[in-house]
């Protein structure tokens, strides 16, 4: 080829070799009506030279003493334009393909993602295919296209750390899902799922780059891995999550009533096989007598009994607790517990504060007794764990989830914000209103 190469930028500076002969004793070399940047004789049959800028076919002469005659054609070509396809962002061992558009990509030669070569195919003069190199740290960097008409450096990628997950609020729920949890922590800005022992969300939103809002799934009783995948790969938080079950009522040996009861919440026995007065009380929910639901239930209990059981105090509790503030932690007591007046639980602000009072013997509330859960904290995150029967006095108004291993009494006009599980014997209501808090 006379001119090599005969294509190049439009703002001109390319080497380009002409080859012929005669070239000895060059006066000026050409392309088009502009003069050469610069040009070296190298022999009588090559030069080097230099192109000015220019634009389109540009004839290529070369001047000696002899005269002036054209040696072949030189392009000018404009320099590149592209923009990446979304999403701009991708983990740190690349190998994923985005799509680069734009104009004049025919002649790309090279493509860079920083200072790292991208393997690349050319699709058509407006279009590229590029698997995305590996980087060794997070964060954005431009990407590069060479061309014969130039370089092009105006758009960024950006390499993306894996999430991590902080915490879910609320971190328990009923097995049927439904409900709605914010999930904590950083790199949510790409996500693409968020599952739930692996079931994918009802569905998410992406409210900021530290926060997902999701609806949770239906799922298994017990504790659940919570796992977020996003562009930069996926983190999974062990046990992040507890489905918890639909009971509101739970005796070992039976379950009876009388007055006006209002129970929301599923009302079962097992191994039991008793259940009366309903009606009078009333069922937000489904009454199962011994079936596999129950049965279920009967087992949680004993689990979660077992487990709030084994936990390690934090401190210990003795005689009358009415009037103290607790924060949250393990509260263990060798024997006997009563509650008259005010118990108040204070979250200090966390949504997932939790509660555990393990009561060797009796737990007894006094008449009109309460439970004030303030700065956050949920009934559903209190365990009265009881190591033989509960008492719940007249007209008291309680929170928590009261497991008794022996029988539970809910005397006349108590509202429990909670459940009431008596593991091996009964439990008893009279005009009461117990609702499941979740």
């Amino acid at each position: 080829m006379p001119v090599s190469p005969n294509q190049g930028s439009t703002g001109g500076g390319d080497a380009v070799a002409l080859t012929g002969s005669h070239f000895t004793g060059t006066t000026a070399v050409r392309y088009g009506a502009r003069k050469a940047a610069s040009f070296t004789v190298v022999s009588d049959t090559t030069t080097a030279t230099v192109t000015p800028s220019g634009n389109g076919a540009a004839p290529v002469s070369v001047t000696t003493p002899g005269g002036t005659g054209v040696v072949g054609t030189f392009y000018y070509l404009p320099p590149p334009t592209f923009r990446i396809t979304s999403p701009p962002a991708g983990s740190l061992v690349g190998g994923n393909t985005v799509i680069l558009t734009g104009l004049n990509l025919y002649t790309t030669s090279e493509v860079r993602f920083g200072t790292q070569a991208a393997a690349f195919t050319v699709d058509s003069d407006s279009q590229l295919t590029v698997a995305v190199p590996a980087a060794a740290s997070a964060g954005p960097v431009t990407i590069t296209v060479r061309t014969r008409g130039g370089i092009a450096d105006t758009v960024t990628y950006t390499y993306l750390d894996p999430p991590s997950l902080t915490v879910v609020t609320l971190d328990s729920g009923p097995v049927g899902g439904g409900n709605l949890v914010v999930i904590t922590g950083t790199g949510f800005s790409y996500t693409t799922g968020v599952t739930f022992d692996g079931t994918p969300v009802t569905s998410f939103r992406i409210a900021s780059d530290t926060e997902i809002d999701a609806l949770v799934p239906a799922g298994a009783l017990g504790p659940a891995d919570v796992s977020i995948t996003t562009l930069g790969g996926t983190t999974t938080a062990t046990n992040a999550y507890t489905y918890l079950g639909s009971f509101a009522v739970l005796g070992g040996a039976s379950v009876t009533n009388t007055g006006a009861t209002s129970v929301t919440g599923d009302l079962g026995v097992s191994p039991g096989v008793s259940v009366t007065g309903f009606p009078p009380g009333q069922i937000t929910g489904t009454i199962h007598i011994t079936d596999a639901a129950a049965t279920a239930a009967h087992a949680d209990l004993v689990a979660t009994y077992n487990n709030a059981a084994a936990q390690i105090p934090d401190a210990s509790i003795s005689g009358d607790i009415g009037g103290l503030t607790l924060t949250p932690g393990v509260y263990n007591a060798a024997s006997s517990i009563g509650l008259t007046g005010t118990l108040t639980l204070d979250a200090q602000g966390d949504r997932n504060a939790r509660w555990i009072f393990q009561i060797g013997s009796t737990l007894t509330t006094a008449t009109a007794s309460g439970v004030l859960l303030v700065n956050g904290a949920m009934a559903r995150n209190i365990i009265w764990q009881i190591g033989s029967s509960g008492t719940l006095g007249t007209d008291s108004i309680l929170a928590g989830r009261f497991l008794a291993a022996i029988s539970i009494t809910v005397t006349t006009g108590v509202t429990v914000n909670g459940q009431t599980l008596a593991r091996d014997g009964s439990v008893t209501l009279d005009t009461n209103t117990i609702t499941r808090p979740w």
